[in-house]
């Protein structure tokens, strides 16, 4: 197939052509009020793999997940495009964007002052969306957001889905529904190719752990240690037996989140088990204190690597 402009200025493509043809006739029909790049792009780039193909990849290679976790909007939505490209860039497995919320309730003080100086810079579902149709085909890696229920049900189950489908995202993180509540998420999120990642706690009973993890896509999330999220000194040595009581439930990836703050963090969760280490508030901390947007980025990418060469 090979492409050329038509008398209107759109796109014409004609048949029996391969696709170095289609390249070249693309390139000598451009004229300068017609910008080629996002068609080349499209040309070349491969599609980013889904949450469970990236564990898969990872489990063949022997390789832990990196996935950090940082709030949308905070300080303001241009840094949060500028930080998924730096988290992306500096080997990143997933990344997983909070979507701000007025009433966090699983979240520790650090991430809870970001989503609020999130809203009052104006960040919403809707701007994020569309700062996310930007990013997320520049990127390597998924994304999975991080949103609260509510949001959810003000726009309809199955419209959100079809929105992060459009969008591009290929997971979904919803902490404050329970199990019993979950059937309408997991069914509209299988309809549209949304991995909806279920969490785990130290209290979870083992007969309700082993149905989450049995309703669980992606991965399964297993908060390390009880209460809100926040960086802690260090990782309970339950963790350790909670993931070798996961492992005996099922064979779906496992990644720990809640309280990992350091690279001797990522490295010790990382020898008793766990697929994927999850790093939020650390990472959200570094951007909301920051001097200016530029020194966060610079400093959430010397963290990142630090993090990921822990993993190596």
């Amino acid at each position: 197939m090979a492409a050329a402009l038509n008398s209107s200025g759109f796109l014409q493509l004609k048949a029996n052509c391969n696709l170095a043809e289609c390249r070249s006739s693309l390139r000598s029909s451009a004229s300068k009020s017609f910008n080629l790049r996002p068609i080349m792009a499209s040309l070349t780039a491969a599609p980013t793999a889904g949450i469970s193909e990236t564990f898969s990849k990872l489990k063949q290679q022997g390789k832990v997940a990196l996935i950090p976790y940082i709030t949308a909007g905070d300080p303001d939505l241009s840094t949060t495009a500028e930080a998924l490209k730096v988290l992306d860039s500096c080997g990143s497995d997933i990344i997983e964007l909070g979507v701000p919320y007025s009433d966090p309730l699983a979240d520790g003080p650090v991430i809870q002052a970001a989503a609020t100086r999130a809203l009052a810079k104006g960040a919403n579902f809707d701007k994020i969306i569309a700062m996310l149709k930007e990013v997320v085909p520049q990127l390597s890696c998924p994304v999975a957001l991080f949103s609260y229920y509510n949001p959810i049900l003000k726009r309809g189950v199955g419209n959100f889905m079809s929105i992060l489908q459009d969008t591009g995202i290929h997971g979904l993180v919803v902490p404050d529904v329970p199990l019993e509540e979950t059937e309408i998420l997991r069914k509209e999120a299988i309809n549209k190719n949304i991995e909806l990642v279920l969490l785990t706690t130290p209290t979870t009973p083992t007969v309700r752990m082993k149905a989450i993890v049995d309703a669980s896509e992606g991965f399964v999330y297993l908060v390390s240690a009880v209460g809100v999220t926040g960086a802690r000194t260090s990782v309970s040595g339950k963790v350790q037996s909670l993931l070798q009581d996961i492992k005996e439930a099922t064979s779906k990836p496992v990644a720990v989140g809640f309280g990992i703050s350091k690279p001797e963090h990522v490295k010790q969760v990382a020898g008793w088990g766990a697929d994927g280490v999850i790093v939020g508030s650390a990472m959200v901390k570094l951007l909301g204190d920051a001097k200016s947007p530029e020194d966060g980025l610079k400093e959430l990418e010397a963290f990142t690597k630090s993090l990921k060469s822990a993993l190596i």
